[in-house]
């Protein structure tokens, strides 16, 4: 039996162009703060690795106080009632599932050296040749993985 393709080419839900603008201008502000103030780039798997297997004592502080800041962001935007109206995040996919491909991401930032945010945000902003192959890369195999998994396997969000 021949896939029925879908007519429905994309669904936006809860399209919120402001709050999208003000949080990437605060991810740009950020980057731009650490990269200027400490000298570090802002790259999560980087940041979240020192933590884990420090290269200085003194260096470990200031990367814990940037994962709590990042945890409590989105607590303090529900907080704030900014995110108001937007329905609770539920996984759409086993817990096994979740740890296995968060394994995944855990493998791909150690070979591609850094994460999307890595060298996608900050790389391409020094224009990295290196970020510019590596964000190709996370797109391109972004792409792969939806239309498999849309398309051929015909599972849907």
């Amino acid at each position: 039996m021949p896939h029925k393709r879908s007519t429905r080419l994309m669904e936006i839900v809860n399209f919120t162009p402001v709050p999208a603008l003000i949080g990437g201008a605060l991810i740009g502000l950020s980057a731009a703060f650490l990269l200027l103030a400490r000298g570090n780039i802002a790259g999560i798997s980087g940041i979240a690795g020192g933590i884990i297997y420090p290269e200085q004592s003194s260096d470990i502080n200031w990367r814990v106080l940037f994962v709590i800041g990042l945890v409590l962001g989105g607590f303090i935007y529900q907080w704030l009632g900014i995110g108001a109206g937007v329905e609770q995040i539920q996984a759409m996919v086993s817990k096994p599932m979740l740890v296995l491909a968060g394994l995944l991401v855990g493998i791909g930032t150690q070979i591609g050296t850094g994460c999307t945010s890595g060298h996608g945000i900050c790389g391409l902003a020094r224009r990295s040749p290196r970020s510019l192959v590596a964000t190709l890369c996370f797109m391109g195999s972004a792409l792969v993985t939806v239309f498999i998994v849309r398309h051929l396997l015909g599972i849907s969000a």
